[in-house]
């Protein structure tokens, strides 16, 4: 069983897509049963909120549902149980970091590191553009699936 973790400032736009993304991803593969996936924020201006009415509308145009989700803090003894923390940006790893201070067990990455491209998946909070995101995060959870599936 891998544990993972998606991470953004709020828990509201992009780590919530990106649990239920990945979540889609192992249902169509039947292999949802070898993981235990979850997001959660940084910070804790959004505690209790449900998920953006934007990441909502976005994930139910292509089939997906993340109705019941709501806003949680990462914690720090969440380190301990999550075999791969997958934050959204290079703010959220720093912020991340705060949190639980070291990453000795070299965790913590970013969703882009697994499509070659090492960016940062852009905010729709701010930029309004749930559509790129979404691309984003769909060809981030894709390329994290494959590389476990690899080792």
């Amino acid at each position: 069983m891998k544990n993972i973790m998606f991470v953004c400032h709020g828990n509201i736009c992009r780590s919530p897509m990106a649990e239920f993304v990945f979540k889609d991803l192992l249902q169509k593969k039947r292999l949802e049963h070898q993981f235990t996936v979850a997001s959660s924020a940084t910070s804790r201006e959004e505690i209790g909120h449900p998920v953006h009415p934007g990441t909502r509308k976005m994930l139910a145009q292509n089939g997906i549902s993340c109705d019941g989700k709501t806003s949680l803090q990462f914690r720090k003894n969440d380190y301990d149980f999550y075999d791969i923390i997958v934050c959204m940006d290079a703010f959220n790893v720093r912020n991340l970091l705060r949190i639980i201070g070291t990453d000795p067990d070299e965790k913590v990455c970013k969703l882009l590191d697994f499509t070659g491209n090492s960016g940062d998946i852009a905010d729709p909070w701010y930029t309004g553009d749930f559509d790129e995101t979404y691309a984003d995060v769909k060809a981030g959870c894709e390329g994290l699936l494959e590389h476990l599936l690899k080792r």
